[in-house]
């Protein structure tokens, strides 16, 4: 957080860089015939929202702006790093920096929230720099990758890390797309006053990087005469409870009882007829929690699409997916960066009921793994780096609103890039129930099964099989845009 503030107030500083591109903005949004051409039906949704962000008022503002501040926020990165936390590996100067050109890159040994967590909120934070000055997404990444190398050579006295060089630019760019899309369903540049004065503040607490271009740029002040930004339908499910984690021996009513929530959203409508830009759908899932051997931030995990198509209108979409993974618990840890096809379909079963299922198949090009069971406690590396496949799949039949009974899959398989030889193959099965109580407050029951198999040096003999199991009772809150009811139930 301390690092997070350093970089806004060292980037504010740098108001007059931007400050002389905003009147050529203002000449155009004051255009109303232009104003009116983007506003076309042609561009909206089948909700009357935008298509797309109006290339008049988001212009994509030159290639310096967006280098020079991905630049800032490394050295304001590293200035918190050396002058406020003191960090060793922060004493840097021209040895290092020589000495990080001549030997190249090794795999690290940080931790595994750092490596997996840390480095890709730093991506994103890159990434959106150039979103929020006009950048599409693929546009975006090569500021996250150069941002990471910037870092990697010259922020740390320490060998360029293999592992961050992947997972800092290409999750990077996963949540920091998510971020940019969420902060862009809070922003209304119509509205002013109180209304105005709270989306500003949510939004900056979602992207406090656009935030600050948006300072910088005058359009946190600046009213337009209709809508400027990409909006989609968002469905929030929130749930907390209680939730209890067998002991080693898996005894009845053993292990500890601990506190956890759970927020999902689910971006866009899988089951409109339309062309697709990347992460115009996606799902975000996290989970934190509090109590005996456990980590706050045990769980973030979801999808967005890169480019698909609906095959039967209002039935079944299949897409191009990247994939974010990232489980770090009492039980186990894995991290993964995947690309792969997926399904996603509704089937009616009666009047007002139906069957909701998910169905993805990835490639796992870079991914991190424990090797045996329970929490990272040490300081260094205790988790393997590989690669590989996984698989997913939700079913969720929804009975008329009032029940829903589901299954959701997860299904890895890692081969060792870098540390102790051999596969794993880590399956995590969660079958739950939920009813409803009243309007959008639900009860629900959830059983986490987790299944890790490895095998040494790829034989078929394992030097590690481990089943763990929770159960989790909770209330859960459904959000549901009015006019976009029935979505995904």
């Amino acid at each position: 957080m301390r690092r997070l503030i350093l970089f806004t107030l060292i980037l504010s500083l740098n108001i007059p860089f931007a400050a002389a591109q905003v009147d050529s903005t203002k000449i155009i949004i004051n255009d109303t015939a232009k104003a009116q051409s983007v506003l076309s039906d042609s561009l909206h949704n089948m909700y009357g929202d935008l298509l797309n962000d109006d290339p008049a008022y988001n212009k994509k503002y030159p290639v310096i702006v967006p280098v020079v501040r991905v630049a800032a926020s490394v050295v304001a990165n590293w200035a918190s790093s050396r002058y406020l936390y003191n960090f060793e590996w922060a004493r840097i100067g021209p040895e290092t920096w020589k000495y990080n050109l001549k030997n190249g890159f090794e795999f690290d040994t940080d931790k595994f929230g750092t490596n997996f967590i840390g480095h890709p909120h730093t991506g994103s934070i890159y990434f959106d720099v150039a979103r929020a000055n006009g950048y599409n997404f693929w546009q975006s990444v090569p500021f996250a990758i150069g941002g990471s190398l910037f870092w990697e050579y010259f922020g740390e006295n320490t060998r360029p890390s293999t592992n961050d060089i992947i997972n800092t630019p290409i999750s990077g760019a996963f949540l920091g797309e998510i971020f940019h899309r969420l902060s862009s369903n809070v922003l209304d540049d119509r509205t002013r006053g109180r209304e105005r004065v709270f989306r500003e503040i949510f939004a900056g607490m979602l992207n406090p990087t656009r935030a600050l271009n948006r300072l910088t740029q005058g359009k946190m002040f600046r009213r337009t005469p209709g809508e400027v930004y990409q909006k989609e339908p968002i469905n929030v499910k929130f749930h907390a409870g209680l939730v209890t984690i067998k002991d080693i021996n898996n005894a009845a009513g053993s292990g500890a009882t601990n506190v956890v929530a759970t927020l999902q959203l689910d971006y866009g409508n899988p089951f409109e007829t339309r062309s697709r830009k990347p992460f115009d759908l996606f799902r975000f899932r996290t989970e934190i929690s509090y109590g005996k051997n456990t980590k706050y931030l045990g769980n973030v995990n979801g999808y967005g699409i890169l480019t698909g198509r609906n095959i039967k209108t209002n039935r079944l979409l299949f897409g191009l997916f990247q994939h974010f993974d990232y489980w770090n618990n009492s039980l186990f840890q894995i991290g993964t960066i995947g690309f792969g096809g997926g399904l996603i379909s509704r089937i009616p079963v009666a009047k007002r009921s139906n069957l909701y299922s998910t169905l993805h198949l990835a490639v796992v090009p870079f991914a991190g793994n424990s090797t045996r069971f329970g929490a990272d406690t040490s300081d260094f590396r205790q988790y393997n780096f590989g690669g590989g496949l996984e698989l997913k799949t939700e079913q969720t039949l929804n009975l008329n609103k009032w029940a829903s009974v589901g299954f959701t899959g997860f299904y890895y398989f890692i081969h060792t890039y870098n540390g102790l030889p051999g596969n794993s193959l880590v399956g995590i099965f969660k079958p739950n129930v939920t009813f409803r109580i009243f309007k959008n407050l639900s009860v629900g029951f959830e059983q986490f099964i987790y299944q890790n198999d490895r095998f040494i040096g790829g034989s078929t003999k394992s030097d590690l099989h481990v089943t763990r199991t929770e159960q989790k009772f909770f209330l859960q809150l459904f959000f549901e845009d009015s006019k976009r009811k029935g979505m995904y139930n």
